[in-house]
């Protein structure tokens, strides 16, 4: 009698001890990667992964539940706004990796960049020489209207309406092509810059192309 008492107190022991285990394992285990980018689990929420979700699996490895990072206001409004820096960092990166493969289509080899430059500088010079061609027509007709107003410079107030006006329209056709030619020496300027700052870049991409092929 006392050695079946003893038995089945042993048994009520071991029972209990394996009470916590049984608890334990009956409320999962919690997932996830941190940071650093490592894999954690544990029986319990892990504390590195507090800023982030964590992953809460039954037994069998499926998932039960997805813990919701626990952080305080503030902290979410600082994890939300690093979460947007990091998106707008990765559009960023995406658009500069767009802009670079649409480059080597337009531009695979130095000679197409050079030829394209060497257009759009023509345009603009064919466009400034039009513009020096009607500034030395002006130059001529002012030559004749000062030849005009010499016969009234003994007495200016003479000179009539008419000539007055032609005089004043030359110096207004002459100021606007003076400032058109200026706009078009600044955009040779700018088309300059353009081409230079994308061969920069072009001189370093196709460098990374040939990069393999040598190897």
């Amino acid at each position: 009698m006392m050695r079946l008492a003893g038995v089945v107190l042993t048994g009520l022991m071991l029972g209990a001890y394996a009470l916590p285990s049984l608890a334990q394992t009956s409320s999962g285990i919690y997932s996830c990667v941190d940071a650093k980018g490592r894999k954690l689990t544990s029986d319990r929420p892990i504390r590195e992964c507090a800023d982030r979700e964590q992953l809460l699996l039954n037994p069998s490895g499926t998932v039960r539940a997805v813990v919701p990072p626990s952080l305080t206001g503030p902290e979410r409004a600082a994890l939300e706004a690093r979460q947007r820096r990091e998106a707008e960092e990765r559009a960023r990166q995406a658009e500069e990796k767009r802009r670079e493969r649409a480059l080597l289509v337009r531009y695979p080899n130095r000679s197409v960049h050079d030829k394209e430059r060497a257009e759009a500088l023509s345009q603009i010079t064919v466009v400034r020489q039009a513009a020096l061609n009607r500034v030395k027509e002006l130059q001529r007709q002012r030559k004749e209207l000062d030849t005009e107003l010499e016969f009234y410079a003994k007495d200016p107030d003479k000179v009539p309406p008419s000539l007055r006006r032609l005089v004043d329209d030359n110096e207004k056709s002459m100021s606007v092509q003076e400032r058109f030619i200026a706009d078009q020496d600044a955009e040779m300027v700018r088309v300059n810059a353009r081409f230079d700052e994308e061969l920069q870049r072009l001189q370093l991409l196709w460098a990374q192309i040939a990069a393999p092929a040598a190897n």
